[in-house]
């Protein structure tokens, strides 16, 4: 099997999505004539590229966006709130909880960027899909068009036969009808 070109982010080339899509049916044109796979398993293509600082960003987005992690943090601010309202305690933090602030700040300042770089990644992994589903669905209308073309070769093929075995039957009738009407004329002649 040849070998297959990855998917890949427009170059600088392609200037328009006409002449991406252009590629894109060459690609699909090219693999339906080789015989080769046009699907490919997008989460190993997206996994494959992905560097180690994105890996640990989009460990990072995930746990955030987690229950776990919204519990344990409602758990650390009660406690933290409970603990520097009580009076039996040492407080480190009053009200109005200003190094709490600080803390929440300081995450959502971090917080935020790797969400939105994990965003990024997911709207580039939902673009491979995007194209991959594009080529699919190209590769099956051509498949489909190249079957109605055989069928319909199939169909007259068929209908050129059917047409040969009616004459062959008109034929064979027309030499029956002419042999007894031959028996008529020699049994009605003796």
């Amino acid at each position: 099997m040849a070998q297959e070109r990855p998917l890949e982010s427009p170059t600088s080339e392609d200037h328009t999505p006409w002449h991406r899509g252009q590629e894109i049916e060459r690609r699909v044109i090219d693999a339906v004539l080789r015989r080769s796979a046009t699907a490919r398993n997008v989460n190993d293509l997206h996994r494959n590229q992905l560097t180690t600082g994105q890996r640990i960003a989009d460990a990072i987005a995930g746990r955030m966006g987690s229950w776990p992690f919204i519990i344990i943090q409602s758990t650390v601010l009660i406690t933290w709130i409970a603990i520097n309202s009580e009076t039996w305690s040492r407080h480190w933090d009053t009200y109005p909880f200003i190094l709490l602030n600080l803390a929440l700040s300081f995450q959502a300042a971090y917080a935020a960027p790797i969400i939105m770089m994990s965003q990024n990644r997911q709207a580039a992994k939902d673009r491979l899909t995007a194209e991959q589903d594009y080529q699919i669905n190209l590769r099956s209308e051509i498949e489909i068009a190249a079957v109605r073309v055989r069928l319909d070769q199939l169909a007259e093929q068929q209908w050129d036969a059917l047409l040969a075995l009616q004459h062959q039957q008109v034929a064979l009738l027309q030499r029956i009808e002419s042999l007894t009407a031959n028996d008529r004329t020699i049994s009605t002649d003796s």
